[in-house]
């Protein structure tokens, strides 16, 4: 209707073009109308154009009366989508870069900047079953602004700060062969219009509306400021229509036919302007031309394969010399978490427990599986005076090693209140 939309897809049409009237009383007949044109560019940029002739805008009383012509805008409107992420997408733009003739003789025509809107709109698109819901929730300034006049004609002189709108569009499976009936709501700024977008074809479409519905109580004494009215438009668009296809032939051995050669019947007949002896040599030909193709392409498949065997023949031998350097350092590792060990049970006989810790973490930084540096961590520990901590790592030992018997008994011994410390170091 009138707020900007947006889409993570693109536009499905090369172009659109359409006109609309807009009602706005009855007797006398008072409308305003247009035409428009728009099209994306690629890259979620779109530009279009419309025309549009405002209402009259005389007072109810003194309409039947009135002698106004009113003025003609000419508008340019730009929008690019700038995010898209799943379903949700983000635009903005520049709308409504009006021109409008001017009773000035000396200026035809003059830039309406009370008009000239930017416009942010955040849109979402759901799927509902056989429904799909689009949603649009955006800000703008100038035209799209939160001010008391129809705009559609070009008879104000208001400012406007920026202002917020929404807006929905559901697509319903009605006339699914067409394309599916559209129901289209929105508030715009100023008030709550809807409407229905019927397709008459694929690419034609019946558009029918209200404007400030929340007004049509006060059709007869609100006049024209803010003033309802019913709109029915009709457009066009002209889809997007990908390469031509086209059906695949085939010949007798079921091998597809090159495009542009006459497939041969399955009863061995041939179209009686083609010359049979010419239409068989040629598919013998491009049987045998085939035949050398599935050929070469063996040839590429068992070079590729010996490629690959070769390939990971020397990633075994890799792998093996990876094995043998990962046990070498292995073996290194383990000789000197044991030179650490050794030297915490030196400085475990002499008292000095702290030094006795350190020992035991730097062989476990080089051994983190090593149950006995376990053990003796929870020995040092139970010889701090920390209970719990020296239960842990008794537990961490034993885990490494289930069939370690002297935590075991440490364990059991500590459960039964009877652990000596003379046997803490006898595993």
């Amino acid at each position: 209707m009138r707020v900007p939309t947006s889409s993570v897809q693109k536009a499905p049409y090369v172009f659109r073009t359409g006109f609309g009237v807009e009602l706005h009383n009855f007797d006398p007949i008072n409308t305003a109308k247009g035409v428009y044109f728009d099209m994306e560019f690629g890259k979620g940029f779109t530009a279009g154009f419309s025309a549009v002739q405002g209402g009259d805008t005389t007072s109810l009383d003194l309409i039947s009366k009135s002698q106004y012509a009113p003025q003609v805008e000419f508008g340019f409107h730009f929008q690019q989508r700038i995010f898209t992420y799943n379903d949700i997408s983000l635009s903005a733009g520049l709308q409504d870069v009006v021109f409008q003739n001017n009773q000035n003789e000396e200026q035809m025509l003059s830039l309406n900047t009370d008009l000239l809107s930017f416009f942010v709109v955040l849109a979402s698109e759901k799927d509902l079953g056989d429904y799909k819901m689009s949603t649009f929730m955006g800000f703008g300034t100038g035209g799209l602004g939160p001010m008391d006049s129809v705009k559609v004609v070009s008879d104000s002189a208001q400012t406007a700060n920026a202002g917020v709108f929404v807006g929905f569009l559901l697509k319903t499976p009605y006339f699914g062969r067409t394309g599916g009936m559209d129901i289209v709501g929105e508030f715009d700024g100023t008030g709550v219009n809807v409407g229905l977008r019927i397709p008459l074809t694929s690419d034609y479409r019946l558009n029918l509306g209200f404007t400030h519905i929340e007004r049509l109580p006060s059709w007869k004494t609100r006049y024209w400021t803010g003033h309802p009215g019913f709109s029915i438009g009709f457009d066009m668009a002209v889809p997007r229509i990908g390469g031509a296809t086209r059906a695949p032939s085939s010949g007798p051995s079921g091998q597809p036919l090159p495009y542009g050669q006459m497939p041969i019947p399955g009863d061995g007949s041939v179209p009686a302007y083609m010359d049979s002896t010419i239409a068989m040599a040629d598919y013998t030909v491009l049987s045998l031309r085939d035949s050398m193709s599935m050929m070469n392409n063996e040839m590429r498949n068992l070079m590729v394969r010996l490629s690959a065997l070769e390939q990971e023949s020397q990633f075994l031998v890799d792998s093996l010399k990876q094995l043998k350097l990962g046990k070498n350092v292995s073996d290194k590792n383990m000789n000197e978490a044991m030179r650490h060990l050794s030297r915490s049970l030196r400085y475990f006989y002499a008292g000095d427990f702290r030094e006795a810790l350190k020992e035991v973490d730097l062989s476990l930084e080089l051994k983190p599986d090593l149950a006995l540096a376990y053990a003796r961590r929870g020995s040092i520990y139970y010889k701090l005076g920390d209970v719990q901590r020296a239960t842990i790592n008794w537990n961490l030992s034993l885990r490494l090693d289930p069939e370690y018997d002297d935590v075991r008994n440490i364990l059991k011994a500590l459960h039964e209140n009877r652990l000596k410390e003379a046997n803490l170091f006898e595993e």
